[in-house]
């Protein structure tokens, strides 16, 4: 493996991470005009659910005869494998926020953005953190499944070279990585603000 290893873990993480990004940012504006334009909630909201629980390997047909065979193929796969989970936790997120604090933050004043900012932002977190949770690990998939399928590089190729090969050690190896990767970032990233929330809300003790 030697350096194999190295240059396919940093081509997948260079992946994931304009992927996941992408992901994000469509997920945020389509999770946002949903709750905004109520007519979009009646007729796209069912839609979005539906586009959800498409697996990612089947974008892939449909992102290489868009972009070809190359790189923007599999970061699209990730951005759209990952988006419809954080446009849902972004939508549920802000439908649950309890109408006690939306009447507290109108008696006090907040109203449209005001609101958004100090209160139903803030107050839609914890699901919102959830739903980036779950958005990654749709990206992680995603990911695993271009790579395999179109990439020359990645650990998503080296697991189907060393399946090739017959080599069942290199395959263990990449899956190891893998989990250890996916691991790390949850305790390092996503476990450290979900507790910082959760703590900042009362939920934990200080």
């Amino acid at each position: 493996m030697d350096n194999t290893l190295g240059i396919a873990v940093w081509a997948s993480a260079k992946r994931i991470f304009w992927g996941y990004f992408i992901s994000i940012v469509i997920g945020t504006v389509i999770g946002l005009t949903i709750v905004r334009f109520k007519i979009l909630d009646e007729n796209v909201s069912a839609l979005i659910l539906g586009l959800q629980t498409l697996p990612s390997i089947c974008w892939l047909p449909f992102a290489i005869l868009w972009y070809g065979l190359n790189e923007s193929a599999i970061i699209f796969v990730i951005a759209i494998g990952s988006a419809f989970a954080v446009a849902i936790a972004i939508e549920s997120g802000i439908k649950n926020v309890s109408p006690l604090f939306l009447r507290a933050a109108k008696t006090m004043g907040a109203y449209g953005m005001k609101a958004y900012w100090h209160v139903i932002i803030p107050a839609s977190l914890p699901s919102v953190i959830t739903g980036l949770k779950q958005g990654w690990s749709f990206a992680w998939r995603a990911l695993m499944a271009g790579e395999m399928m179109s990439a020359t590089k990645g650990l998503g190729q080296v697991l189907m070279v060393g399946r090739d090969l017959a080599d069942i050690s290199q395959v263990v190896a990449v899956m190891m990585v893998i989990v250890v990767l996916g691991v790390a970032v949850d305790k390092l990233i996503f476990g450290r603000v979900e507790a910082n929330i959760r703590q900042r809300w009362g939920l934990d003790k200080a």
